[in-house]
């Protein structure tokens, strides 16, 4: 038969064991001391017990304090240590280890709740370029981008990243520039045109001349930008601390003025019992971690105390535009048929790709399904990288891809039918794919990234949770980020960013409004994110970086979260400050009693205790 022994998880009591000994132990000394008295009627042994307790856990309570006081910190701890060291002195020990309790546990629930380990620059640097294949006298050598010089000829072959800043060499490259620059659309470069380090190559292999070396490349940059982030950002004041700056003079004084009215010292002592600012030290960390837990099950991961209540806090939005507003992805927003039937052209057009693994390929092939249902059969299907694909449907010869691919192919210029739709998309930013079928032109499908259906009613929202403004920062083109922005009903639009520029920005806007909330998805928002106030990112399909860098991440794909976020933010600042308000009340009350010396040291201790019993069941409303 299992006993309680047997039926405690031992390794589970183990790690909580070796991770907070001082509150453990306090509460063994409690409990021990106890059934020495109670039980066994040995108060003597009691006393003992108790006082022991209080010199082992007391003392690093009191060391802490100290070393925190020579830092400039002032906060709640500071009446917890005066109690502790006069429980010591007047051999007030039961007294005493109620409060080690209470302070450790407050630091115990609190440090459980949020431990965690930020790896978000060791996550960068370990996706950095690291090898470079360098041609030399017709052949490649493999080497270590540190020595690669500027003027250097690199090849970049299929799916690598390119290693350096620099610019392209042969005929032409198609570059996935997403994770630096947030443009979701794979770019196409001629000869000549600027490539940055970090990006990859989803074409054919191409050659490419370097501009810079390694260390002053755009992706060592983001990696320094987030460095220098996370070092200058300022610590943000808790609520607690911020309520215990006044409650700790106003408490030392009620102290001061009960030993001199009193002169006894149990007078002195019962008012630092009573004023142990238990609402602050233990009953904030729990309403903290019952919000963190109510947006752990709408599926946001938030990883400190402060980021729960600075996003209640937060008054400037500030997003990303490609993968957060927008899907991040290339969708056919609309086909431009030669022939007039634009239902058959993308029906053909997605019979084609679904036998392609291209990202394009890929939204046209679904969007094909979602509206026809099955597919049409293609044969002799033949992909050439960055540039398009060909196969037979149904006895025609189709032939999708870049205009030079397609004209190439055919033999025949699409001419002015274009210019248009090319206009436009240059315009907007979009991608074309050209289409001819039994070697004439068939017509244009167009490709953009799209909005999400709920960003409007999110942006809506964010004005009723009394956020001041909504700003976009993107890497994107203007005219194309502003047509989304207006879509949305974002109120000011920064385009064209590079990543420093976009740390520029959440600085000044950190500046104007105190609190700032920056919600992206790509290694070019991850200095961003460590610069705001709280940073918030797409985890479901963002960079495991952008994440670590992050201080919320959104497990699910839905922007509209960040209101939820913000919300459960502000109940819970509510339900923190009303526990503060009752605690810190019903601490007055109690010291002005204890101040006449009508209350004895461990019946305060008692008497607090009620009060901490009713602020922490308000702290679990939170949830």
């Amino acid at each position: 038969m299992p006993t309680a022994l047997t039926s405690l998880n031992w390794p589970r009591f183990t790690i909580i064991l070796r991770s907070y000994p001082l509150t453990v132990a306090a509460i063994a000394g409690l409990l021990a001391g106890g059934m020495s008295g109670l039980a066994f009627g040995r108060y003597d042994i009691a006393r003992l017990i108790w006082y022991g307790t209080l010199i082992v856990g007391g003392t690093p309570v009191v060391a802490k304090t100290i070393v925190g006081m020579t830092k400039g910190k002032f906060a709640a701890d500071i009446v917890a240590m005066l109690a502790i060291v006069t429980a010591i002195l007047t051999d007030e020990a039961f007294a005493g280890v109620v409060i080690v309790i209470m302070q450790t546990g407050g630091e115990a629930i609190d440090d459980y709740g949020f431990r965690r380990a930020s790896s978000s620059l060791e996550s960068l640097i370990a996706r950095a370029p690291r090898l470079a294949r360098r041609k030399r006298n017709d052949t490649l050598e493999e080497v270590n981008v540190e020595d690669v010089r500027v003027g250097d000829v690199l090849m970049v072959r299929p799916g690598d990243l390119v290693p350096v800043d620099g610019a392209v060499q042969s005929t032409a490259a198609e570059v996935d520039e997403s994770a630096l620059t947030g443009e979701p659309l794979p770019r196409e470069k001629g000869p000549g045109e600027g490539l940055l380090s970090g990006s990859v190559n989803v074409g054919p292999p191409f050659e490419m001349r370097a501009s810079r070396v390694s260390v002053e490349s755009q992706y060592s940059r983001i990696v320094e930008l987030v460095r220098k982030a996370q070092g200058e950002r300022p610590p943000i004041q808790r609520i607690a601390d911020k309520y215990a700056v006044w409650f700790t003079p106003v408490t030392a004084a009620f102290a001061v003025f009960s030993l001199f009215l009193t002169r006894s010292v149990d007078a002195f002592l019962a008012v630092l019992v009573v004023a142990t600012p238990c609402p602050l030290i233990l009953a904030t960390p729990l309403a903290v971690i019952s919000g963190v837990n109510k947006a752990a099950k709408e599926g946001i991961i938030v990883k400190s105390g402060a980021a729960i209540e600075q996003i209640g806090r937060g008054r400037v939005v500030i997003f990303d535009k490609t993968g957060t507003l927008t899907y991040g992805t290339p969708v056919v927003d609309h086909v431009v048929s030669f022939g007039g039937d634009e239902r058959a052209m993308l029906k053909l057009a997605a019979s084609v790709e679904q036998l392609s693994s291209h990202p394009v390929a890929v939204s046209m092939a679904r969007l094909g399904r979602e509206r026809f249902g099955e597919l049409l059969p293609a044969s002799k299907f033949r992909e050439h990288p960055g540039q398009g694909v060909e196969a037979e449907v149904e006895g025609m010869k189709v032939v999708l891809g870049s205009q030079r691919f397609v004209e190439r192919s055919i033999g025949e210029a699409f001419g002015s039918r274009t210019e248009k739709v090319l206009w436009e998309a240059k315009r907007k930013g979009s991608l074309l794919a050209y289409m001819a079928v039994n070697g004439r032109p068939a017509g244009v499908i167009v490709f953009s990234d799209q909005l999400r259906p709920g960003v409007p009613v999110l942006i809506q929202k964010l004005r009723e949770l009394g956020v001041d403004q909504t700003v976009m920062l993107t890497g994107d083109n203007a005219v194309n980020a502003e047509t989304i922005a207006r879509e949305a009903g974002i109120e000011r639009v920064v385009a064209d960013l590079l990543p420093e520029q976009k740390v520029k920005e959440v600085k000044r806007l950190t500046e104007q409004f105190v609190s700032s909330i920056m919600v992206g998805d790509g290694i070019n928002d991850a200095p961003a994110l460590a610069t705001a106030t709280v940073g918030v990112a797409m985890g479901a399909h963002g960079t495991g970086i952008s994440a670590e860098a992050a201080d919320v991440v959104l497990l699910v794909d839905d922007v509209t979260k960040v209101g939820d976020g913000i919300k459960i933010g502000q109940r819970m600042l509510r339900v923190a400050r009303q526990g503060i308000f009752f605690g810190m009340g019903g601490s007055f009350v109690l010291m002005g009693i204890a101040s006449l010396g009508y209350i004895q040291p461990a019946f305060g201790a008692l008497m607090q205790e009620g009060i901490d019993i009713v602020v922490i069941l308000n702290a679990l409303r939170a949830r």
